[in-house]
């Protein structure tokens, strides 16, 4: 694959569409976007918020600590925090800058201000309406299918901004033409230079939070824990670094990450122990951009049929593709790269999404070791084969049977988990 090629061009767009900055869980952060925005369209005082939220987003602020809060948790201190002191311009970095002045108002800004939260029904799983009720009327603003995508805004109920996609869940760029094969060829024959901003700037800020997240007290310190064994591997650690970044970002930490596929998590997941592995192996800086290019766009290929947010765990998709990236770094080629997707899939594919909060940092290190016990299958000449479970002949078949098992399939099972959180559905 050329600079010229049919889906050269594409997949950079894709990676510089994935591959951005978010403080904080992207869940509570789309509220605070969302907020923000709404509190733009006047300058007249807040009187009551109204916060409806599909059940997914409902999980997934439920537990995790909004950043510069002061620690608070829930639906009601990030859409506040958004109003009090967030900058829509700068979407899932919108309170990234919060002083200490703003936190105080923040606090009176909760104790004053009605927070009314509603279970929004919706066939989109990523869906949230926020109103802000006025001195002189109100404003609302919708976000659905992905964490910035604003459907409408209205003022006095007049709708004065509507997106021409409307609530389609497809993303703004397509995705539909991804393929392991094709996802080789680009990272072996990327041109760097293209791609090089994007990859520095997940390199500096996921490490980052990861050493945080080892330095620090956070969360369940999965990290931490993980360092402590009598273990001085090079899969332990791996995994102890990828954790470490999910313990901090998962208790408030307030240092960005570059996410994937909607995810700080993910983003994490995909990037950290592939940048591990190379630094350990002391591999040079081109071989750890194209192991990268192969783990960012392996996670994105295997998400794109199940969507930002479902019952299924999304760094399951993530573990899956820094494998890949790692055998990619060692050597592999399609062969090796296909079987370790395979393998590994086929061992934690029904892991379930119960919501961002501590625990996350746990499945991470699950899913890193799934993933890399995969590539150590096919190094002794071991796989799972056609008609193993869900497992199929054919990778592209197999990731295909995954998007079924976690979009369709388990639905049910996703309303389940919410009813069990929260009480909706």
């Amino acid at each position: 694959m050329n600079e010229h090629s049919m889906y050269y061009e594409q997949y950079t767009e894709i990676l510089k569409y994935e591959l951005v900055p978010a403080m904080g869980c992207t869940e509570p952060i789309a509220i605070a976007y969302c907020a923000a925005k709404a509190r733009s369209l006047s300058d007249d005082p807040c009187t009551k918020v109204i916060v409806e939220a599909s059940g997914n987003i409902i999980k997934n602020v439920k537990s995790v600590t909004v950043p510069n809060t002061n620690g608070l948790k829930g639906i009601e201190a990030a859409a506040a925090v958004g109003i009090v002191a967030g900058d829509p311009e700068k979407k899932l970095e919108v309170i990234a800058s919060v002083s200490d002045q703003q936190k105080e108002e923040l606090n009176r800004f909760l104790q004053s201000t009605p927070i009314e939260v509603r279970y929004l029904r919706s066939p989109i799983p990523l869906d949230m309406i926020i109103t802000l009720e006025t001195t002189h009327g109100s404003n609302s603003v919708r976000i659905a299918g992905s964490h910035d995508h604003i459907i409408w805004m209205k003022q006095n109920d007049k709708v004065i901004y509507e997106d021409t996609i409307q609530e389609e869940e497809a993303p703004p760029i397509d995705t539909s033409f991804m393929s392991v094969e094709g996802i080789l060829d680009y990272a072996t024959h990327c041109a760097l230079e293209s791609v090089k901003p994007t990859l520095d700037r997940q390199i500096q800020y996921n490490m980052a939070i990861a050493q945080r997240g080892l330095e620090q007290n956070y969360g369940a310190n999965i990290g931490k824990i993980l360092l402590r064994r009598k273990d001085s591997s090079l899969l332990n650690k791996v995994k102890a670094y990828a954790a470490a970044g999910s313990d901090a970002r998962m208790s408030g930490c307030e240092l960005p990450v570059i996410i994937n596929s909607g995810s700080g998590n993910q983003g994490m997941t995909a990037s950290i122990p592939v940048i591990v592995w190379a630094n350990e192996k002391q591999a040079d800086k081109d071989s750890l951009y194209r192991a990268l290019l192969v783990s960012n766009l392996i996670t994105i290929h295997l998400k794109q049929g199940i969507g930002k947010l479902s019952a299924y765990c999304g760094v399951v998709s993530a573990g899956v593709g820094a494998a890949c990236g790692i055998c990619y770094l060692q050597g592999g080629d399609l062969h090796a790269i296909s079987h370790t997707l395979v393998n590994a899939i086929a061992m934690i594919s029904g892991t379930v999404c119960d919501g961002a909060k501590a625990s996350c940092a746990a499945k991470i290190a699950s899913a890193v070791e799934a993933g890399l016990l995969g590539y150590e299958m096919y190094l002794n000449g071991q796989q799972f084969k056609d008609g193993e479970g869900i497992v199929t002949k054919g990778v592209e078949n197999t990731i295909r049977n995954i998007s079924l098992l976690a979009k369709e399939g388990m639905q049910q099972t996703d309303k389940e988990i919410i009813e069990i959180m929260t009480g909706c559905c």
